[in-house]
């Protein structure tokens, strides 16, 4: 009698999320219709309405899936420099940095649904800028725990570097601009009184 385990197969659901994600990211989510998810997924278009409810409702998994990718990138980073905050926000920057300059790179998902959902009400919209509170949120801890002259100004200097690098990596040719996005991040934290000693 063979040991193995049968491997269990994705279910519709889950191939329906992962074909939004790869469809929504590459082309735009408004772009990208139901029946194009579906025939990519190879699931009907009941089992779609049957998981998420609508469209927008599989869009809000889709940003919760993209924000979870992030968190495991943070929880990596974390990993390689405990209790090191500086370390930290640079090793995102420089890891940032590297993605954005990649060819075919589109920025984040995040802010590319906040672009494309203007109306403030819409919960597409209401969701990614949920989201986005929690990454300023995770600058504005580890900027806290550094000695910065002004920790609100160092903060939004981060936060405004990290969008400018979203949009720059889809603006200019590869690597453009964004692969200095680790040298200004130390240079913000060096104009804000943190040097390396406190690595």
């Amino acid at each position: 009698m063979s040991s193995h385990k049968a491997v269990p197969h994705p279910c519709a659901a889950d191939k329906i999320r992962s074909s939004a994600r790869e469809l929504f990211y590459n082309q735009g989510i408004r772009a990208v219709g139901v029946d194009e998810i579906v025939q990519k997924a190879g699931v009907t278009k009941p089992s779609l309405y049957r998981a998420f409810e609508s469209k927008d409702g599989l869009t809000t998994a889709y940003l919760i899936d993209y924000q979870q990718t992030f968190w495991g990138r943070i929880d990596a980073i974390c990993h390689n420099h405990p209790d090191n905050p500086r370390a930290q926000i640079l090793a995102y920057f420089d890891d940032l940095a590297l993605r954005a300059a990649q060819p075919g790179y589109r920025g984040c998902a995040l802010t590319n649904a906040i672009v494309e959902y203007p109306d403030p009400d819409h919960p597409v919209r209401r969701e990614a800028a949920r989201l986005k509170h929690e990454i300023r949120e995770w600058i504005q801890q580890k900027v806290s725990n550094l000695k910065a002259n002004d920790p609100d100004l160092l903060t939004d200097g981060l936060i405004l570097l990290i969008e400018g690098v979203y949009t720059a990596g889809q603006v200019f040719y590869p690597p453009g601009p964004v692969i200095k996005a680790g040298k200004l991040a130390r240079l913000l934290l060096q104009s804000s009184g943190i040097s390396a000693d406190q690595e």
